[in-house]
């Protein structure tokens, strides 16, 4: 479900109008990281503690030159550094590259490796899931089923001249962005604007139209006509084996490998529910015009969970350890309403129904606890709620945890009750039993059936060898009482009813079949359980939090820094020689060994550059921890460890550094609690 589109109204290029003070009662909250001066998007907040407005295209009079540099500077410089250090880099460069392919180089790997590692310790380990991992070729008739064949698309048009061609939404989004522009523009044709730019991301085929001849929307920088709407499959095809008859996608998501082998992962749990299975892996789509970086590409990773409940018992066991949490929503109604950001509690937001149960809550929670801890900020995090245009027919309910970046509120992870539908879907297209077996509680009971009489003569006689298909579909009705007496009853009414089974119709008689309600004694039933599923965008959860995470040192422009919490750093410590002496190099070995045996990842810099000058290097990819080697060490064999944010330092001794600095990395201990613990150490070196 993820990924469909940056959604609109949050990946407009005016994300500057969003900027505004926070007047809570209680505090004034900075948006990011307090010690990043250049990047200073905040919300404004009402005089209550419970309701935000987010004011998306007003901005405080002179600030609006400012917060645009502030904005490039802030994207520029992030994105020059990962290129620079080689985070990531366009796949293909030596070759002109491909839109919408990165590779990540050995910063971003290990960062994106110390994400998926958290990921599964958060989810995986702390949840009892079970962890499974699909092949990314997925037959057609798989994607047929599930939808994604005849759905899986968005609408693009093409320059009428240059034949380039361009997300239709994307193209109408830029337009009334810059219309919106113009200040001699009246108060209604502001709030019209706003309105399509809102809902441009969720127009059909006909209202995007509609709107692009309205609005008289060009081809992006050549003026030139463009061709209606049209749709375009964004799965990558694929033929299975040399006979071209076993065609193929490259998968869109991850999600359906597991509900293909549903029945594999309820009997490995005890044929119980509920329980999760959860798959980290790649997956493809074919976006028309990739953008914005990491936030638009072609090729990424995903990991999903799919939690699978009783449908009538949505309750979680441990939704109380939650509850009290706070959270800010963005509800569907608000959405065309007041725009209003509600802070409420998890709780709250289930007993008033606003979140449709405690399950889908308690991973809306424990996403929020793990973004949180990875780096991005509390007042940079909301869940938007999806609107009904925006469902799928067989949602019950969704919601989106999106993170504020330069390009907008982005869309990172999605978190939907999907019902039963992938289940019955691929149960009723490839006959395999998708369901589950729960016994009554308070004993066997008697259970309305339908009794079918088929007249296997008449049916043979009018259906020839095609007469196994109805009749295995007639059979298979005995406990869908409802459909078989529909069937009943049309036959009743019209004397007939025609059956469409693979595409392929049959015509039943009144004389073929008689459909009755009768009773049956059970000890229990079958059904198909429903599915929670939360779905991560890692590559976009990463640009985010390195964004959210970049800033400046005071009156140092060049001087960038990574604030990234030790447990997703690239690396946890630096080694730093103060010089190249031989008296030193023991030292270096030792401690690198040392720090290797506890599972602490090391960079040496052993250039001979100045100290000042190594620190700038490791704190630029987020290394946390600095340790430097002088000629104190080869006196007394201590050391200095130097913190990244604050930059400051103690002196401690080789004994204790493997064991301090894992507790550093673990977060079980801060470091202000280490600064008590061992002297501090004045540096004049930065």
């Amino acid at each position: 479900m993820l990924f469909r589109r940056l959604l609109s109204g949050r990946n407009n290029n005016i994300i500057n109008n969003c900027i505004k003070s926070i007047n809570q009662n209680k505090s004034s909250i900075l948006l990011l990281n307090n010690k990043s001066p250049n990047f200073n998007y905040n919300f404004n907040f009402t005089t209550t503690t419970t309701t935000t407005t987010l004011s998306r295209f007003n901005i405080v009079g002179p600030n609006l030159e400012k917060n645009m540099e502030n904005k490039e500077k802030i994207r520029n410089g992030l994105e020059e550094l990962m290129k620079r250090r080689f985070f990531i880099t366009p796949a293909f460069q030596i070759y002109r590259g491909v839109a919408g392919l990165y590779d990540y180089g050995p910063p971003g790997c290990a960062v994106k490796a110390n994400l998926i590692n958290y990921w599964r310790q958060h989810f995986v380990l702390n949840e009892d899931m079970s962890e499974v991992d699909c092949t990314s070729v997925t037959p057609e008739i798989v994607l047929k089923t599930s939808g994604h064949v005849a759905k899986f698309s968005d609408f693009m048009v093409k320059d009428e001249v240059t034949k380039l061609y361009f997300r239709a939404d994307h193209v109408l989004e830029g337009h009334i962005e810059k219309l919106l522009l113009d200040t001699k523009l009246t108060e209604d044709k502001v709030k019209e604007l706003k309105h399509v730019l809102t809902k441009a991301g969720d127009y059909n085929q006909q209202e995007l139209k509609e709107a692009l001849v309205k609005y008289n929307v060009k081809a992006p920088e050549t003026g030139n006509a463009l061709s209606d709407p049209y749709p375009f499959n964004l799965m990558f095809k694929t033929e299975i084996g040399p006979s071209g008859n076993n065609p193929g996608y490259l998968r869109p998501e991850t999600a359906q490998g597991i509900f293909v082998n549903f029945a594999k992962l309820y009997e490995f749990n005890g044929k119980k529910l509920p329980f999760a299975a959860a798959q980290i892996g790649n997956a493809f789509r074919n976006e028309i015009a990739p953008r914005s970086g990491l936030l638009r590409v072609r090729e990424f990773t995903m990991a999903e969970i799919e939690h699978f409940v009783n449908p009538n018992e949505k309750t979680h066991p441990k939704f109380q350890e939650v509850a009290n949490d706070k959270v800010f929503l963005l509800s569907s109604e608000a959405q065309d309403t007041t725009k209003e950001i509600i802070e409420t509690t998890f709780g709250d937001a289930v007993s008033k129904g606003l979140i449709d149960n405690e399950t889908l809550a308690y991973f809306m929670a424990r996403t929020q606890l793990f973004l949180h801890t990875v780096g991005i900020k509390p007042a940079g995090l909301r869940f938007r709620q999806h609107q009904r245009n925006e469902m799928a027919h067989y949602a019950k309910d969704c919601w989106d945890a999106e993170i504020l970046t330069t390009y907008g509120w982005i869309e990172c992870v999605g978190h939907a009750d999907r019902s039963c539908y992938d289940l019955t879907v691929h149960a009723n297209e490839s006959k395999a039993n998708l369901t589950v077996y729960e016994e009554f509680k308070d004993g066997p009971k008697m259970i309305d059936i339908a009794v079918i009489d088929v007249k296997k003569q008449l049916m043979g006689k009018q259906f020839k060898q095609a007469a196994k298909a109805p009749m295995e579909y007639l059979a298979g009705l005995k406990d869908k009482v409802d459909e078989a007496m529909q069937i009943q009853e049309a036959l009743n009414t019209t004397g007939s009813y025609v059956l469409n089974i693979d595409g392929q119709e049959f015509t039943l008689t009144k004389e073929m079949v008689t459909i009755t309600k009768g009773q049956e004694k059970k000890s229990g039933k079958n059904y198909y359980p429903h599915v929670i599923e939360p779905s991560f965008g890692l590559g976009r959860i990463i640009y985010a939090l390195l964004e959210q995470n970049y800033w400046t040192r005071e009156n140092d422009e060049q001087r960038g820094v990574l604030s990234l919490p030790a447990i997703i750093a690239p690396v946890k410590a630096s080694i730093l020689p103060l010089t190249n002496s031989e008296k030193l190099v023991p030292f270096v070995a030792k401690i690198s060994k040392l720090l290797k045996e506890a599972g602490i990842s090391t960079k040496l810099d052993d250039t001979g550059n100045a100290i000042g000058r190594k620190y700038a290097r490791t704190d630029e990819i987020g290394i946390p921890f600095g340790i430097t080697i002088d000629f104190t060490t080869v006196e007394d064999e201590t050391v200095t460890l130097r913190e990244r944010d604050t930059t400051k330092q103690i002196r401690i001794p080789i004994t204790d550094l493997a064991l301090t600095l894992k507790k550093l990395c673990d977060n079980t201990v801060s470091w202000s609690d280490v600064s008590k613990t061992f002297p501090a150490y004045e540096s004049q070196s930065e």
